[in-house]
């Protein structure tokens, strides 16, 4: 087995091979993870038995923990969508901030929509009624698209139970109840963050909106709406049971340990929990019919089979990482530093910038981390939490080009590319800073 500086050699040059794989050649990122996992295992030595061994392990382990997980949130994301549920919240949102502020509902409306949407699809599902309202009230396109696009962005990355910071806090084993919570905290800074970017400086860049359809006319579409607490409740309540189990937990035993802690320990199970989502959206039609049951349903499990492949390939990598010793060398490496919760950032900042995806940079930064955390003062099960979110953070920096969201942003909101540099990658900038700097500040106070 190779051993001492040779170690993070071997990891450079996996991390490398994975972003040029991606980038360069567009190779899937499932096929680039799992290659790099049988590159560092051979690499460092391993016997090939053993390398396979760990690449199953690694990858069954992470479908076992998050399979169902990801594949509930998909399908919860479809039915808000296909039933109207999505803009049901998007119109009980700009009634509660007011028409005069369109950009700070669509902010408002991102942040939430994006729990469990990826931030992609919450772009598409919305981008109608973003145009709609940028025509209505008279305000440049470049404004309500960035102000909705960092809005997505920033529960995309931070709050589970979008797959990314699901497969990240299952890699630093944190608590995903206070995941989730510490993530709705760290995101609204960002959120805001974006927000402001795009009210400051992106209202220069006069873009019309290109729809014909207005806000009436979109709204008609649907013919009835869900109401607003069947469509909030698949969002709020698998969040609360979670919540609760994380409470139920506490060292104190809040809710004792008898039948009402076993209760919320079971539907606060994020498995549980979310299925409970899934049920709670069939109240969102008005008839159960084969469309539904089948079509929307199978339209979930076909979405989330990229996102648990890709999440289960970068277990193999974390698995090879851990089997070669790797990041126990890379801690006692950067100790000297005391780079603390900055390190998590800086590394994903780097591969998200490089390779384009942020759930890529997630699943990856955080296999590299898991082992350093004590080393970094975040060795605690809220060090965990707070690793997750710098590691969150990190992956927002920065979106362009080698980006699907960055493409999806400008060409739907028809927004020129060098303006899109500005406008969108500036503020994917200022969000990730500014989330990093929040992180950061929390550190002195619960570490």
């Amino acid at each position: 087995m190779v051993q001492g500086p040779m170690l993070l050699v071997i990891l450079f040059v996996a991390i490398v091979f994975m972003i040029v794989l991606i980038s360069r050649y567009k190779v899937h990122a499932f096929l680039a993870l799992l290659l790099s996992a049988f590159f560092v295992g051979f690499a460092a030595g391993m016997n090939p038995v053993e390398v396979t061994q760990h690449v199953a392990k690694g990858f069954g382990g992470t479908v076992e923990r998050i399979g169902i997980v990801i594949i509930a949130g998909t399908i919860i994301g479809v039915m808000l969508e296909r039933s109207g549920a999505a803009l049901t919240m998007a119109e009980t949102i700009l009634k509660l901030v007011g028409e005069k502020r369109p950009a700070l509902a669509m902010s408002v409306i991102g942040y939430i929509t994006s729990i469990p949407v990826f931030c992609d699809s919450g772009f598409v599902i919305l981008s109608a009624l973003n145009k709609s309202l940028a025509k209505r009230a008279g305000v440049s396109m470049a404004v309500m698209a960035v102000a909705l696009s960092t809005g997505l962005y920033a529960t995309h990355t931070l709050v589970p139970p979008t797959p990314g910071p699901i497969a990240a806090a299952n890699n630093l084993k944190a608590d995903l109840g206070m995941v989730i919570f510490i993530g709705l905290i760290v995101a609204i800074p960002a959120a805001l963050a974006g927000y402001l970017w795009a009210t400051w400086y992106s209202k220069r860049f006069n873009i019309e909106p290109d729809t014909s359809v207005s806000y009436e006319e979109l709204l008609a579409k649907f013919k009835k709406l869900p109401s607003p607490l069947a469509s909030f409740a698949p969002l709020v309540v698998p969040i609360v049971l979670i919540a609760l189990k994380s409470v139920a937990n506490f060292p104190g035993a809040p809710f004792g340990k008898g039948t009402l802690k076993v209760t919320f320990d079971f539907i606060g199970d994020p498995m549980i929990a979310l299925l409970i989502g899934v049920g709670l959206c069939l109240f969102l039609v008005p008839k159960l019919d084969e469309e539904v049951l089948s079509g929307w349903v199978g339209q979930g499990i076909k979405d989330s089979a990229a996102i648990i492949m890709i999440t289960a390939a970068g277990g193999s990598l974390g698995a090879l990482i851990a089997a070669t010793k790797i990041g126990n060398y890379l801690g006692q490496s950067l100790a000297q530093f005391n780079l603390g919760v900055f390190l998590p950032f800086i590394i994903a900042a780097a591969i998200k910038t490089a390779q384009g995806s942020s759930t890529v940079s997630l699943i990856t930064t955080s296999t590299i981390v898991y082992p350093l955390l004590a080393t970094l003062g975040l060795g605690s099960p809220m060090g965990a939490v707070l690793a997750t979110m710098a590691i969150g953070c990190g992956s927002m920096v920065v979106s362009h080009a080698n980006d699907s969201y960055f493409w999806v942003v400008s060409q739907f909101s028809n927004i020129p590319v060098d303006t899109a540099y500005k406008a969108q990658t500036l503020a994917t900038l200022v969000m990730g800073i500014t989330g990093m700097l929040t992180v950061w500040v929390m550190t002195w106070f619960l570490v």
